[in-house]
């Protein structure tokens, strides 16, 4: 299970205040390969780890592009997997290379929902702010959900945390992606990027 926290503030009052903050746990297969968070895409516009699982390359669970578009990926649990599913990574990745906007994605996303395994899909762009009037909606509705099967931090023989995920975006558009990676397997060996970049206009 993969964790995800994030506070968006679209309209922050201080200058000291971010935007977004998201910090997020990819818990995942120890040897499933996959490469560090980088610059891809056309122009290098595009900021995430990809997969490289044979069938499912190029996929990603979180990523941020210079023009703003943001998304994150989780999976859960369900009692049975489809092997011959679609990988859930490339709805991360086919937000963050298209136009389309988040809205309008991820409508299209409920329609092909059951193409895939069990999910739960974050996208944003962050340079548009959000409607007032509907900033508010559905707080009734958010219940904190606990779980013996869900941690912070997971260590099981073979499968755990393996990366760490720092996003923030101040009011003046300025990112800092800070990305924490355990290094062949070793739970001992991790090593830490850090991408600053200002989103595009």
């Amino acid at each position: 299970m993969c964790i995800i926290f994030f506070k968006f503030d679209p309209r922050p009052v201080s200058k000291n205040a971010y935007r977004l903050i998201l910090a997020a746990n990819r818990d995942e297969f120890y040897s499933r390969p996959s490469k560090l968070a980088d610059f891809w895409g056309n122009n290098n516009e595009i900021l995430s780890g990809l997969d490289m699982e044979e069938g499912k390359e190029g996929g990603t669970w979180l990523g941020i592009s210079t023009r703003g578009k943001l998304a994150a990926l989780t999976n859960y649990l369900q009692p049975q997997l489809d092997r011959q599913a679609r990988g859930r990574g490339e709805l991360v990745t086919h937000f963050l290379t298209t136009d389309v906007d988040s809205l309008s994605y991820l409508k299209k996303v409920s329609m092909e929902g059951h193409l895939y395994n069990g999910f739960n899909l974050i996208a944003a762009d962050l340079r548009q702010l959000p409607d007032p009037a509907i900033e508010d909606q559905g707080r009734e509705y958010v219940q904190p959900v606990l779980s013996k099967y869900a941690a912070v931090c997971v260590r099981c023989p073979g499968y755990g945390t393996r990366t760490n995920t720092i996003i923030l975006v101040d009011p003046d558009g300025h990112v800092t992606f800070t990305e924490r990676s355990m290094m062949d397997k070793d739970l001992s060996r991790w090593e830490t990027r850090t991408y600053e970049f200002t989103l595009q206009n």
